[in-house]
């Protein structure tokens, strides 16, 4: 928002120099981005944040400067005279969605003479870098930028049916803005309407049809409220963005619409001639009533860390609109004022005490009361599995919620239901809500991959969107991981983190046929029987839907089973001092048999003292050597005895009784 020091001086008498103006507003919240000499007077550009835009007009600021330096705030007060026939017989307002247009007004002001601005009108466009059209034009931009309502003139003699109708655009419409470019709407936006057309697109821009000319007589003066959320919509539709939609989209003072409307009828009149119709079309919705706040000044010395004089806060709280209605002796009851709608809550207020006070003037030193916390078991958990993945080699990603289509499809472990969509795409094309974590994971690697990066380690912990039927979407956190590595090497690092954190409960591993995965390089990951996530090595599909020229290993766990069975309090048990004794098995089997059925069999069998089941290499598969249908098996069994060292006997004994068992139950033979 950039603000004129003349202009700013025609509403509080600006004692002050440039800098220490400039400095006093960056403390209380209006940063200071810049100032430009323009003429004899100086162009004040202010960062207005979004939950303020109350200071998106002259006015507003100024009243900020008032309450600051406790001066008076100089508001206009416009009385035109209306002389003219009433406006209601001229023209009529039709409001069909007030939930997006929740108040319109119209005024008519006929016999209007276009031409040049009065100097003093275009120096203060010209000192905030608007350009200068015609009075009539210039008088809007004008009054928007004093009090931060946008408004609009229409060539009355041009609105076909001479009325206006709010309504809902219908799918295909087209409709030609004042930048010459004709824009086909789509179904839903608000748009202003005259007997036939759009003539304007609500909030955003006007029309090219029923714009003001040099051969307007007629003028008919808009000001109204419009949906944010409608208006940041079309705009972003149609990547069509003005003054105005930026004021609409941070909502405007409800209360303030018809003081505009008088303010640019009487600047028009001024400028540009004319009769002014008797009365004023308003068309609103059911007013809502004054939001009222309960307000403990105790609680200002309590979160401040500082005390401040009830009758300062008082003072305070007056002087930026609010209405003290009851002053107790602990708790006021408080109403703010219309332009202000971020003040919702005691905290709020609290904040604009301190704000208007000084927080220069709160030392650093100040006692704050501190109510311990503690870390909830989630937070405990998910701070163990970024130590686990970064000590590995893993980066976290931070990524969209809202994915492309395509990609939806490419990887769907969790639901196959038609997924979310946005009302306005995040990104181009992102317009779902993601039901899984990889395809970002993914992407990120395709970037990473075309910056010729060769060690390509994410990770990220996420919500995806999973739709019911009735009611909210389930959102499951999830932790997904992209690696270069092979399935094993992945499956390693799901281990340690279950290890870390939930130490008796190890997963297991079922096969799994999917799309998304290589054939038989695919498995589901299962806790106590539960299906918790998915392992796999990704497949040609899946790597030519992301354009990846090398191979990729991916994995998603929902962490919630993982963090209903964390054990946060560690034990630890007495190390055998004793040495271990290893054998190493070779055990043909068919070829369905998984690995973690051999491991299953082999710790059970072997039962305390053994210590560790490894794999040790790819199974061999030879047709005339083991027979069709046949692989081999490496793997050692770790074995030690707590209490003493165990005998070769004994370490046979357990071979022995492991390779019976899988003999049993998997049919498996050591090979000879």
């Amino acid at each position: 928002m950039i603000v004129s020091w003349k202009w700013l001086n025609d509403y509080v008498k600006l004692a002050m120099s440039l800098d220490e103006l400039c400095d006093r507003l960056t403390l209380t919240g209006l940063n200071l981005e810049g100032v430009e000499k323009r003429g004899d007077d100086w162009a004040i550009d202010l960062e207005v944040t979004s939950n303020r835009p109350d200071c998106l007009g002259h006015v507003g600021v100024a009243r900020e400067v008032s309450v600051l330096w406790n001066t008076d705030l100089r508001k206009p007060d416009p009385r035109p005279k209306a002389l003219g026939a009433p406006v209601e017989k001229l023209t009529s307002v039709t409001v069909t969605s007030p939930e997006l247009c929740p108040r319109y007004t119209a005024r008519v002001i006929r016999g209007v003479k276009i031409g040049p601005s009065p100097d003093w009108l275009a120096e203060r466009l010209r000192s905030v870098g608007v350009a200068v059209i015609n009075n009539v034009v210039d008088v809007t931009n004008f009054v928007m930028l004093e009090c931060g309502q946008p408004l609009h003139a229409f060539d009355f003699a041009k609105l076909k049916g001479a009325k206006i109708i709010v309504r809902p655009s219908r799918a295909g419409e087209p409709f030609t803005a004042i930048d010459h470019k004709t824009y086909e709407l789509p179904a839903g936006l608000c748009v202003i309407a005259d007997a036939e057309r759009p003539v304007a697109m609500a909030g955003v821009m006007g029309g090219f049809d029923t714009e003001v000319s040099e051969s307007t007589v007629d003028v008919l003066i808009e000001s109204a409220d419009f949906e944010p959320m409608a208006v940041r919509a079309a705009a972003r539709k149609h990547n069509l963005h003005s003054p105005s939609s930026y004021r609409f989209e941070r909502g405007v003072d409800p209360e303030g619409i018809d003081w505009a409307s008088r303010r640019a009828c009487e600047l028009i009149l001024e400028t540009a001639g004319g009769e002014l119709c008797e009365g004023v079309i308003d068309v609103a919705a059911q007013a809502t009533h004054a939001k009222h706040i309960a307000f403990r000044p105790a609680q200002t010395e309590r979160i401040l860390g500082i005390q401040v004089d009830e009758h300062e806060s008082k003072e305070i709280l007056t002087s930026l609109g609010c209405a003290v209605l009851a002053p107790e002796a602990h708790t006021w009851t408080v109403a703010p004022p219309s332009w202000r709608a971020d003040l919702s809550r005691e905290i709020d207020l609290i904040e604009e005490i301190a704000r208007i006070h000084g927080y220069d003037r709160i030392p650093e030193d100040a006692r704050v009361p501190l109510c311990p916390s503690s870390r909830t078991t989630e937070d405990v958990v998910l701070e163990q599995v970024r130590g686990v993945l970064t000590a590995a080699g893993f980066d976290e990603a931070l990524t969209l919620s809202a994915v492309e289509p395509d990609w939806i499809e490419s990887f769907r472990p969790w639901t196959q239901a038609a997924p979310l969509a946005t009302s306005t795409s995040v990104l181009r094309r992102a317009d779902r809500l993601r039901q899984s974590v990889v395809p970002s994971l993914l992407a990120c690697r395709r970037t990473n991959e075309t910056l010729s990066n060769e060690r390509i380690e994410q990770f990220e912990i996420a919500k995806v969107y999973l739709p019911q039927q009735d009611g909210l979407p389930i959102e499951k956190r999830v932790l997904a991981l992209a690696s270069g590595g092979e399935f094993r090497a992945v499956k390693g690092v799901i281990e340690t983190l279950f290890a870390k954190s939930a130490p008796d409960a190890a997963p297991d591993y079922q096969p799994l046929a999917d799309p998304g995965f290589a054939p038989a390089r695919g498995a589901e990951i299962m806790l106590a029987g539960q299906r918790v996530g998915v392992l796999g090595e990704a497949s040609k599909r899946t790597l030519d839907a992301f354009d990846l020229r090398r191979k990729a290993t991916v994995a998603e766990i929902d962490l919630g089973p993982l963090v209903a069975a964390a054990q946060l309090v560690r034990t630890a048990g007495t190390l055998s001092a004793f040495p271990q004794v290893a054998r190493d098995l070779n055990v043909v089997f068919d070829l369905g048999v998984h690995w973690s059925e051999v491991e299953r069999i082999a710790r059970e069998v072997g039962g305390d003292v053994v210590e560790a089941v490894t794999f040790q290499d790819d199974s061999y598969r030879d047709p005339q050597q083991l027979g069709p249908g046949k692989k081999s098996v490496l793997f050692s069994v770790v074995l030690r005895k707590p209490d003493g060292t165990l005998t070769s006997e004994e370490a046979d004994g357990v071979r022995d009784r492991i390779v019976a068992a899988l003999g049993k139950e998997l049919g498996g033979s050591l090979r000879a």
